[in-house]
């Protein structure tokens, strides 16, 4: 399977999930029952499995990941409107431990799979539907009390969020600099491995030992920035991660062995989770009366959207090569870094960022 066509079955999900997210998160706001979450589990766990079972059929694998996009979509805006409302006042650091959930999934989900693939070879992909029926039996349960926890929580600061309206002109700048954290972090994933094995010219494992390494130090970046992002103000934490982006990734395609390259990834991918949690809450607190549509775009769109720009790199690394591929991604940061350095802090709380030096 060429570059492209790898790529293809993440454009899939990613198409798919980009496209009903804003529908969800619609629905998010206006059920708000948490309803969603166990069948989104549900149906992107099943449509995950079915991609591997599928093998000797491209087009089958296409329709598997466009299920499993669509089972993400149904999950991002509800999860990540429940986690804020549950979170309190320190939203950022309640809301990275919620999106390292997903990252430990990451990384765990290849220890899980790896075992079945190489007993069963692709059909043993299925086994990764257990893990999503046991988690919706899970949600399906616990939903109703999050909700009522949800509603008490909404109640006690309901005077503070009277009067605020959504600021529609901020977080469409703000979109800028999510999609561009989601072509790197996509691109990153999928292409960091793969250059591991043909252009430094290391085995498979350890391809596989580079993608683990980076979504260990991000989990930890995570949940680091998000606590600092309360402490210190989001803006300023954002900066931060762009600043740390912009010439770590420029030097990496310069770098000729792996452990220097390694060394590189550290502020690559520090940078690109610490930015993460600190957008989603912006988004969210620009959107305060559609917290559940801010969601589906932040944490939901930030994860998919990326994945549409995947092919159009693979089919660049096909032809020039992925050294080269990993230059022309060196430009995207720059956009995400133009958008934390102008961006406004929400109506109501710019003087709370005045004390923090935002």
């Amino acid at each position: 399977m060429k570059y492209a066509q790898a790529a293809g079955l993440t454009f899939a999900a990613s198409l798919a999930s980009s496209l009903s997210q804003p529908v969800f998160g619609i629905m998010s706001d206006r059920m708000g029952k948490g309803r969603l979450l166990p069948i989104g589990v549900l149906i992107a766990g099943c449509g995950l499995s079915m991609i591997g079972f599928f093998s000797s059929h491209y087009w089958l694998m296409f329709a598997a990941a466009v299920i499993c996009g669509i089972g993400i979509a149904a999950y991002h805006p509800e999860g990540a409107s429940m986690a804020n409302r549950l979170s309190g006042e320190k939203k950022t650091g309640s809301m990275s431990i919620f999106t390292v959930g997903g990252t430990l999934g990451i990384a765990t989900g290849p220890l899980l799979a790896t075992p079945a693939l190489l007993y069963l070879g692709l059909r043993g992909s299925i086994v990764l539907a257990f893990p999503a029926i046991v988690m919706f039996v899970v949600l399906f349960f616990l939903t109703p009390r999050m909700q009522s926890l949800a509603e008490t929580k909404e109640k006690e600061a309901q005077k503070t969020s009277e009067g605020l309206k959504n600021e529609w002109l901020k977080f469409l700048w703000l979109g800028i600099a999510i999609i561009a954290r989601s072509i790197i972090h996509n691109s990153m994933n999928v292409f960091v491995p793969l250059y591991w094995v043909n252009v430094f010219h290391q085995s498979k494992v350890a391809g596989g030992m580079v993608l683990s390494y980076m979504i260990f130090i991000g989990a930890i970046a995570s949940v680091i920035g998000g606590h600092l992002a309360d402490r210190f103000g989001m803006n300023r934490i954002i900066k931060i991660g762009w600043i740390l982006l912009v010439p770590s990734i420029f030097f990496l395609p310069n770098i000729t062995s792996p452990l220097p390259a390694m060394l590189m990834l550290i502020p690559i991918t520090t940078g690109n989770y610490m930015v993460n949690t600190p957008l989603i809450v912006l988004g969210q607190k620009y959107l305060p009366k559609s917290v559940g549509f801010a969601s589906g775009i932040t944490l939901g769109l930030g994860v998919s959207i990326g994945g549409l720009f995947s092919p159009l790199l693979g089919g660049y690394a096909d032809v020039h090569g992925l050294t080269a591929a990993l230059r022309l991604l060196s430009i995207v940061p720059l956009f995400g870094a133009l958008v934390a350095f102008t961006a406004k802090a929400p109506a109501g709380s710019e003087s709370s960022n005045r004390k923090k030096g935002d």
